[in-house]
């Protein structure tokens, strides 16, 4: 197993920012109807900036670890830096390629995130 299945498998069973927000300004659930993974994103911005950012839900290991070093990534970040992550962020993250089916499994969090930020009250 290489060094980053292994980190796969460790933020898969040790998720960070797993839950509920409290005093959420935006919320978002995504979907992948092809595997069933389904995450709900909660996030808290202040001033232009992503203060706080969760999630809960049920997903692959894949997804899970995505959404998990993810949202550590982002947290503290300008909303504008948050619109600019993309594709090759999150598969720099994860550290492995992806068959095409898997890479829709790890682009999964970035959608949340980007609609929860989008949903956002200015």
């Amino acid at each position: 197993m290489s060094i980053y299945q292994e980190i796969i498998l460790h933020e898969y069973k040790n998720p960070r920012h797993y839950g509920q927000l409290s005093g959420v300004v935006a919320t978002v659930t995504v979907q992948n109807l092809l595997c069933g993974d389904k995450l709900t994103f909660y996030a808290r911005v202040i001033d232009g900036k992503l203060e706080e950012i969760t999630y809960e839900g049920v997903g692959c290991a894949i997804s899970i670890a995505s959404a998990s070093l993810l949202t550590d990534s982002l947290i503290g970040k300008t909303v504008d830096d948050v619109k600019k992550t993309d594709t090759e962020a999150v598969v720099r993250l994860l550290g492995v390629k992806l068959s095409p089916n898997r890479l829709k499994c790890a682009l999964l969090p970035l959608e949340g995130v980007q609609k929860v930020i989008d949903g956002k009250k200015k």
